[in-house]
C-alpha cells in the first residue's frame, strides 16, 4: 500500500476538479491546470475530495499510484497558493534586470544574457542580486529556476555564480605557495 496514495486530495474552497478519462483538470482562483495519469491508475472526484487508486498490484502501478496524487496535490497547490523560487547572484559586477519580457542578466561574460520568460511565469528583481520566479505550474517554475542557475552556477573557490536562496556551496580551498 502507498502511504502517500490512499490520501484523498482535499479540494480547498474554490477550487474544482473534473475528471475526462485519465486526465484530471484543477480550476482554481489563480488559474487552471491539467495532469494525465498512467493507464493502470483510477482516479475518482467528488465534491470536495479527489481519490487515486492502483488498479492492479503490479511494481510500476504502484509507484505511478502515489506520483499521480502527488502530481494532483501540486495542480491544487499551484491553483490556489502557486511556486516560487528565488535565485541570489554572487559576484562583483554579477546582477540581473528585468526589461520587458526578457530577463537581463550580466554574469560576467562579454556580453549580457537575454533569457525570454516563458508564458505563465513572473520574474521579479527586488534587487539587483535576487530573483524571484513566480507561477502555477511546479515544473515550469522549477526548470526556469535551472535554466538561469545554468547560465553560471556557483563555483567552488570563490562562491560566485547563481545560486538558490539559501544553497550552500561547498568551498574548496585555493593552492598554496
Amino acid at each position: 500500500m502507498s502511504r502517500i496514495g490512499k490520501k484523498p486530495v482535499t479540494l480547498p474552497k474554490g477550487v474544482t476538479a473534473q475528471i475526462e478519462g485519465q486526465t484530471v483538470k484543477v480550476k482554481g482562483p489563480k488559474g487552471e491546470l491539467a495532469f494525465t495519469c498512467a493507464d493502470d491508475i483510477a482516479v475518482a472526484a467528488s465534491a470536495e475530495a479527489v481519490e487515486v487508486k492502483a488498479l492492479n498490484q503490479s511494481k510500476p502501478s504502484r509507484s505511478r499510484w502515489g506520483m499521480s496524487r502527488t502530481m494532483i496535490q501540486n495542480l491544487v497547490d499551484g491553483v490556489t497558493v502557486g511556486y516560487k523560487r528565488e535565485l541570489e547572484i554572487q559576484g562583483v559586477g554579477y546582477r540581473a534586470a528585468v526589461q520587458g519580457r526578457n530577463l537581463q542578466l550580466q554574469l560576467g561574460y562579454s556580453h549580457d544574457i537575454q533569457f525570454p520568460i516563458p508564458d505563465g511565469i513572473s520574474i521579479v528583481c527586488a534587487k539587483p542580486t535576487e530573483i524571484q520566479i513566480t507561477g502555477i505550474d511546479k515544473q515550469s517554475v522549477g526548470q526556469v529556476a535551472a535554466q538561469i542557475r545554468k547560465y553560471r552556477p556557483p563555483e567552488p573557490f570563490q562562491g560566485k555564480g547563481v545560486r538558490y536562496t539559501g544553497e550552500y556551496v561547498f568551498r574548496k580551498e585555493g593552492k598554496k605557495k
